[in-house]
């Protein structure tokens, strides 16, 4: 027998610790290292842990302490450097390390039968690895493209930088373009290396996924994001974690990924809000991608026509280097026209003014392809009865049931609650109830109505449910199968519709009013985005000049008329002096302490006391308040406010705070967010 070791493991359970267990091998058994994934009792079952370090004792009295039931020995040790990512995420977000590093893994890695890994394991050995890391068909790059592509792979050591470049610029080009160079260079010195691409949604992933198979055949290519099997998403991860794939693409999982010759980090649209994880470890996938890099000595980029203002302040202070794309990457091809129509003026019938009828008219009639944009799905917001005023509010939620008039049901769009859609008014009985307002299904039904013999199709979450039906939609778009297009965020950004000309938003204005002090960046990058999926080839002879018609109320708001002019530079100066004025991000670190609970005097009285049990200097701790959206599911909530000018501060005050807070006895369900996005 072997000398007994102790194993310190991490558990995906919300204790604030790992657990030390006693290991002894046979003769000739290897010593289990930090990184090795085992399996160990744990309460009355049986879990998969993660070594984080090996003991010759532990304070765990012998009669207490349990064995290791098996160590997963046939799976290479995931490395230091991914442990220590996955100890600096635990400790920044205040959450334990096992639920940032089991979580991370592939679930067929976290169930205790082997059975799906030897089997993928098995798959893999008989795979033929890619070595060519030679690109093909690479063309020629503009001198700014050519530049940031230079700057880039050029790069030594920890070298942030923002690739700051209008929609259609070529980014995604000058990104192919670097990870080439970076792979060549190592392969020329005889080294593996990899690349990691983020990008923001999952339906991005199969259009850059193509470019990049089409781009680089001789090297393999993963994928992770939450859309893939569980077999399919464990061969992708084997492939990353082995270093045999040279790329790997993803969504916000990828960045807790295994990778260890990584030697660049892209995150395209680095602004985009889903890079923030809203449940379980709340983590910005952007934030930790500049961490990791710093954290390897490797370049990272973040790419965005409209960067968030936190990176935007990084790069004014000289934090980041810009590196500037201020033309469309395509010869010829200009950014769209943007004009505002009065809705005051030309009142809209359908929800359609006259103005936009005539352009998409205009754009039928040439062969040409429209987008109109309105992200709000379902037929109407609400359902109403003129005679009592009663109106479809949800039962379980503070909102309100909006109406699926296809499906003939009323849908809670947070508790995912169904109804029928009633007869009759419930309170008075009235027969001739109207819907209010209006969604992508109305504008559809309305668009058919105008123009009966157009191409019309709606891509919105809704009309996507099944799997593989967004990539077969938006295939359509890009074969010319479709004429009109009406779609939501879904469609904003990312996707390059060659044939369209015309961009129409409907009913922006709503944002212009909102409580959270980020609602006027986030209109901003997506009318910008949006904007941009027109006019991305050059102007056919005769042809329509590209333009986008946004339809408001509010015409002479300065944020559309940054819009008009795309003028993000103009438009970011005056929101930071704004947020340095009123004492907001990036200007100050927050946290936001979130409880909810069956009664909301529950939750607000665990929130008093959490706001009175430590005083930190340097930390600002403002009143328990009700959430905007106070119940959801039957559940009431109410979040506390936590805010420091020094980030270091932050986090001794939080890591003080959440120990207190572990040993308080309540029956609210608590969390806690660093850096939230929504307040």
């Amino acid at each position: 027998m072997l000398p007994e070791r102790i194993l310190n493991i991490a558990l995906d359970t919300p204790l604030d610790t790992c657990f030390d267990y006693r290991w002894q091998g046979e003769e000739g058994a290897a010593v289990p290292q930090p990184g090795q994934l085992v399996l160990v009792p744990f309460a009355r079952r049986e879990a998969v842990g993660l070594v984080v370090a090996v003991k010759e004792e532990t304070d765990v009295p012998p009669e207490k302490l349990k064995d290791v039931l098996e160590v997963r020995a046939q799976l290479t040790p995931l490395s230091p450097e991914w442990i220590a990512l996955c100890r600096f995420a635990a400790e920044y977000y205040q959450r334990p390390i096992g639920e940032v590093a089991l979580p991370g893994l592939p679930k067929n890695l976290r169930i205790p039968k082997t059975v799906a890994l030897d089997r993928a394991l098995k798959k893999f050995a008989k795979a033929e690895p890619g070595h060519d890391p030679a690109p093909r068909d690479m063309p020629p790059l503009n001198p700014a493209q050519q530049e940031a592509a230079d700057a880039i792979a050029g790069a030594s050591g920890f070298a942030p930088k923002l690739l700051y470049g209008v929609t259609g610029s070529g980014k995604t080009e000058v990104y192919l373009q670097a990870a080439a160079q970076v792979l060549m260079r190592a392969a020329e010195r005889g080294e593996p290396a990899q690349v990691l691409i983020l990008i923001p949604e999952i339906n991005l992933t199969p259009q850059l996924e193509g470019n990049v198979r089409a781009r680089f055949p001789g090297v393999q290519v993963a994928t992770l994001h939450s859309g893939l099997a569980e077999g399919e998403r464990m061969s992708h991860w084997l492939e990353a974690h082995t270093g045999r794939a040279a790329i790997v693409l993803g969504t916000r999982l990828a960045i807790l990924a295994s990778l260890p010759h990584l030697k660049l980090i892209i995150i395209d649209e680095e602004h985009d809000p889903s890079y923030k994880q809203q449940e379980g470890l709340r983590y910005s996938a952007r934030d930790l991608a500049v961490w990791r890099a710093r954290q390897l000595g490797i370049p990272v980029v973040l790419g965005s026509a409209t960067p968030s203002l936190e990176t935007w302040y990084h790069a004014q202070s000289g934090r980041y280097r810009k590196l500037t794309l201020r033309e469309r990457a395509v010869r010829d091809a200009v950014l769209p026209k943007v004009r505002l129509v009065d809705m005051e003026r030309d009142k809209p019938g359908e929800g359609l003014t006259s103005s936009l009828v005539s352009a998409v008219k205009r754009r039928l009639e040439a062969g040409e392809q429209s987008l109109l944009f309105l992200n709000r799905r379902g037929y109407a917001p609400v359902l109403s009865c003129d005679a009592c005023g009663w109106i479809s509010n949800c039962t379980r939620c503070t909102a309100f049931m909006v109406l699926h008039k296809p499906e003939h049901r009323l849908r809670c769009h947070h508790c995912s609650l169904e109804l029928r859609i009633p007869r009759s008014c419930p309170t008075c009985g009235n027969i001739d109830l109207q819907p209010l307002g209006r969604g992508t299904q109305r504008i559809e039904e309305g668009l058919q109505h105008i123009f009966p013999q157009a191409r019309v199709m709606r891509i919105d979450a809704d009309s996507t449910r099944l799997k593989g039906s967004a990539q077969a939609a938006f295939d359509s778009v890009h074969r010319g199968d479709v004429d009109i297009l009406i779609g939501t965020q879904m469609v904003a950004k990312g996707h390059d519709f060659r044939r369209l000309t015309l961009v129409g938003v409907l009913n922006p204005d709503t944002a212009l009013f909102s409580h959270d002090y980020r609602a006027s960046e986030r209109l901003f990058a997506q009318l910008m985005q949006v904007a941009g999926r027109a006019g991305r080839t050059a102007q056919k002879e005769g042809g329509n000049a590209s333009e986008v018609l946004i339809q408001t109320r509010y015409p002479q708001h300065p944020l559309y008329g940054a819009v008009m002019a795309h003028d993000y530079d103009r438009f970011a100066a005056g929101l930071l002096e704004e947020r340095e004025q009123a004492g907001l991000p990036p200007f100050i670190f927050q946290a936001l302490l979130r409880a909810e609970a069956r009664e909301l005097q529950t939750a607000l009285d665990f929130l008093q006391h959490a706001a009175t049990c430590l005083e930190y200097p340097g930390i600002t701790i403002h009143d328990p308040i009700p959430m905007t959206l106070t119940r959801v599911a039957n559940v009431e909530r109410a979040q506390l406010l936590i805010e420091s000018p020094s980030r270091p501060a932050l986090q001794h005050f939080l890591k003080a705070w959440m120990a207190e807070l572990r040993a308080t006895k309540t029956r609210a369900k608590w969390s806690l967010e660093v850096d939230p996005v929504d307040i």
